[in-house]
């Protein structure tokens, strides 16, 4: 029986997410280590129902393989903005030369074809390409074994998407948990026509964006009481950067990443409060859960990295963020496994002050 039951909050950033499938992929080497439940915004939620149909069907290599099988799978999906023949000239570079990370990130953000595209995305919408709008991550998502995925066995998986009208999340678990719900976490507006699903609630269907607008990741569902205490972040947004943006790519680059930042750090400023709450006894530690923050994190690498490269799944990117994520994991380890299920390993108040 596993010593360390956790939960893990996913964040998206498209295919920075191959971060998050190294740590996926280092942790499933401790078989002291159950995962109980996951909540993945974007990318996130792509790893978690990668994770969990992989885990339902063959145990931790069932889900190590469909992680792999996911990853191969998108880096064989062109790149979001561009067409395969303005694509081509990365595949070309790639084969050629192994770039460092900062190097490819340049390559990419200031590739004429991109900037072209970029350009592009801001006089149009998706809604321009009538009959020849497709979306390049369905065939992707559509592959998954749904059965698995929504199984009550297994860790438990909410997957987050913002609802249009509203702006109000909506937290999609079990059944409810299809190809559009993962493809509406991850439907970033520029890119994307928002996808349709119905609502018991309202009695209609509603029209989705990115989860990472209200929650990247949502981590009250992990709040339940038949979940463990500790919850692990696997943050690929950077919170914090040195240098001002002052390029067009870059002032994007940072808006996106605080965007995507905001919901996640007022859940965190929710989670201190209760934490100082029951540290001065002023509530009963019963009444409302005591929350263990846990994080992996990689800043100095995500920093080197932008827009651009979330949106090209670039292979060698994807190989190199993996390893990454694998060796943070390896470090968070060998620092904070003993801590699970007894404290917080982040400072809350340091981190949010």
């Amino acid at each position: 029986m596993a010593k360390h039951r956790i939960n893990l909050a996913l964040q998206g950033g498209g295919a920075h997410g191959a971060y998050t499938w190294g740590v996926l992929d280092r942790l499933l080497d401790e078989e002291d280590i159950e995962i109980a439940g996951i909540s993945g915004t974007s990318a996130g939620a792509l790893n978690g129902a990668a994770y969990k149909s992989g885990w339902m069907r063959g145990g931790r290599e069932g889900a190590r393989a469909t992680l792999n099988d996911l990853w191969t799978r998108m880096g064989a999906v062109n790149d979001m903005r561009l067409p395969g023949w303005m694509a081509a000239p990365f595949t070309v570079m790639e084969k050629l030369f192994t770039p460092s990370t900062s190097e490819l990130a340049k390559a990419m953000e200031f590739a004429p074809p991109f900037l072209a595209a970029d350009a592009l995305s801001h006089i149009s919408s998706p809604y321009s390409y009538g009959p020849f709008y497709r979306n390049p991550l369905d065939q992707v998502v559509r592959s998954f074994d749904y059965e698995s995925v929504c199984a009550d066995g297994g860790p438990r998986l909410f997957v987050c998407a913002t609802n249009v009208r509203t702006g109000k999340v909506r937290i999609f678990t079990k059944d409810e948990i299809t190809t559009e719900a993962i493809l509406a976490s991850a439907c970033l507006p520029t890119i994307f026509q928002a996808v349709e699903i119905y609502d018991p609630n309202t009695e209609r269907d509603e029209a989705y964006w990115d989860g990472g607008y209200s929650g990247n990741p949502a981590l009250f569902p992990l709040f339940d009481q038949d979940l463990p205490d500790d919850i692990v972040i696997v943050n690929i947004n950077p919170l914090e950067r040195d240098e001002i943006p002052m390029t067009p790519q870059q002032i994007d680059n940072r808006v996106n990443e605080i965007s995507f930042n905001s919901s996640l750090l007022r859940e965190l400023r929710a989670i201190a409060f209760v934490q100082r709450l029951i540290e001065e006894k002023r509530v009963e530690p019963k009444q409302m859960k005591n929350v263990l923050v846990h994080m992996i994190a990689d800043d100095a690498i995500m920093q080197d990295l932008s827009v651009a490269t979330k949106m090209l799944p670039n292979p060698v990117l994807l190989t190199k963020l993996k390893e990454a994520g694998r060796q943070a994991t390896e470090e968070f380890l060998a620092k904070n496994l003993s801590s699970l299920g007894k404290t917080s390993t982040v400072d809350l108040p340091e981190m949010l002050n």
